[in-house]
C-alpha cells in the first residue's frame, strides 16, 4: 500500500517506513504530523478521487531538521565587469512514514450532560 501525499507544494509517493526530505516544517524533532492523501493504491484498488482520498491521513514522524546542499547562484554579464557569487542552502525536514489509513471519524457529544446542567440550574 502507498500514497501520493502533498506538502510544501510538491507531491511524494510514499509507503509505511519510508523516510522522505520535504520542505521545512514548523514542526519540532519527534512530533507527529499528519498528511493528507492525494491518492491511494492498495493493491488493486485505487482511490484518486480527491474526496475520498482527503478521508484518507498519513502519519509520519519529524526525524530530523537540517540544511539541504549548497546551490550556487553565479551571475556574469560579458564586457561589464560583473561577476556575482552567492550560495543557497534550502532548509529541509526529514520524515519517515508511520501509518497509512482512514480518518478518525468524530462521534457528536451526547447531549445528555448538557440537560443535566440545565436540571441542576433548575433544582437551585
Amino acid at each position: 500500500m502507498y500514497a501520493i501525499v502533498k506538502t510544501g507544494g510538491k507531491q511524494y509517493k510514499v509507503a509505511v517506513g519510508d523516510k522522505l526530505n520535504v520542505e521545512k516544517l514548523p514542526v519540532e524533532v519527534g512530533q507527529k504530523v499528519e498528511l493528507t492523501a492525494v491518492c491511494v493504491v492498495d493493491g488493486d484498488k485505487v482511490e484518486a478521487d480527491p474526496e475520498k482520498a482527503a478521508k484518507t491521513v498519513v502519519t509520519a514522524t519529524v526525524v530530523e531538521q537540517f540544511k539541504g546542499p549548497k546551490q550556487i547562484v553565479f551571475k556574469f554579464k560579458k564586457r561589464k565587469n560583473y561577476k556575482r557569487l552567492r550560495g543557497h542552502r534550502q532548509q529541509l525536514t526529514r520524515i519517515q512514514i508511520d501509518s497509512i489509513g482512514k480518518k478518525a471519524s468524530k462521534k457528536k457529544a451526547a447531549e445528555k450532560p448538557a440537560a443535566d446542567a440545565v436540571v441542576a440550574a433548575d433544582a437551585e
